[in-house]
């Protein structure tokens, strides 16, 4: 495992450079635009964030998140989203799980991405961790006309979560594209106990939804992110009711993969991929990103699961507990 890792390294860094040239000037890709999501798992830096509970990930810590974990951990991220893409580098990654601006500049700037180009957006929210969103794109085939922050505001027992990031962009087909990138609060408390949480933002992301319709009723947009639901769920679908199709609702990936995220040996599909129809009607490709360099071994259930960077409090240099969804859809 050790050594196919390596491998992996080395071969996502000597081709990056013929990658991305080759991205820029092929006109048969230059028709296509591949989307990619990815929760990271606690892409946490180093150094303690004022006014947020991120104790946990400090060299002193019980975790022991040191600058060396650390940079393995932005290689790694950096190593999964090329390898999302097998003609060229990704041209948009919605990220979760991402502690702030530091991060994400290490993870474009200096990380084994540093060569592609990207650049990115990036919320800044209340969640009490201090864990936000962002937006990688590829300057050759996405250009951001505007983006904001969307607040949700909490209802009674709720905590501060994560503000929406809304991008609205052009992309090198001169179209115009509305991006959201979302991370639902989570289950904690058990699922119908939380499941009101969720609807609040929801609803949030639903009304910024509506007002792009209502200027725009044959609008594109493209929603992301870790929902915290599965695509049957109520959440989801109260958010696809406002004119969006799951695109990855029935992704699978290769080594038998039904899902994102794998708990107590039961795959799950919480991280979804929503387009607007016109966005659906042109897709190519939908699917779960899950070569065996990601996987680890199901010891209790059998199969496999994601290689995430920690398995209770043991580290392990691995990528994350979710595993990325690609959709790959013709522009025009």
């Amino acid at each position: 495992m050790i050594k196919h890792n390596w491998d992996v390294f080395i071969k996502s860094f000597v081709c990056l450079s013929f990658i991305i040239y080759y991205s820029s000037f092929n006109p048969v890709r230059a028709q296509s635009l591949t989307f990619v999501e990815l929760n990271c798992e606690n892409l946490f830096d180093y150094r303690h964030d004022e006014g947020k509970d991120d104790t946990e990930y400090l060299p002193e810590a019980t975790r022991h998140w040191t600058k060396k974990r650390y940079w393995r951990k932005l290689n790694n991220i950096a190593q999964e989203i090329l390898s999302c893409s097998e003609d060229g580098i990704p041209d948009l990654i919605a990220l979760c799980e991402v502690e702030n601006d530091s991060a994400l500049h290490d993870l474009t700037k200096r990380s084994l991405l540093r060569n592609a180009g990207y650049e990115y957006l990036m919320t800044s929210s209340p969640d009490f961790r201090g864990i936000d969103v962002a937006l990688l794109y590829s300057s050759f085939s996405f250009a951001p006309i505007r983006s904001y922050p969307i607040r949700v505001t909490p209802i009674e027992g709720m905590r501060p979560t994560r503000d929406l990031l809304y991008v609205c962009g052009e992309t090198s087909s001169g179209d115009t594209l509305h991006v959201f990138v979302a991370h639902l609060p989570s289950r904690f408390g058990g699922e119908r106990y939380s499941r009101p949480f969720r609807q609040t933002a929801a609803e949030r992301l639903c009304q910024s939804i509506d007002s792009i319709y209502a200027i725009s009723p044959e609008a594109k947009l493209l929603i992301a992110g870790d929902f915290n639901d599965g695509p049957d769920g109520p959440v989801l679908q109260q958010i696809c009711q406002h004119g969006l199709y799951n695109l990855t609702k029935d992704a699978h990936g290769a080594n038998d993969v039904k899902g994102t995220y794998r708990y107590k040996g039961e795959w799950e599909n919480i991280d979804h991929i929503l387009g607007s129809p016109h966005i659906y009607n042109k897709v190519e490709t939908a699917r779960i990103h899950s070569p065996k360099f990601l996987l680890e071994d199901e010891r209790i259930y059998g199969g496999f699961k994601p290689r995430r960077t920690y398995n209770g409090m043991r580290y392990q240099p691995g990528y994350s507990d979710h595993l990325p969804l690609v959709v790959q859809f013709l522009l025009n």
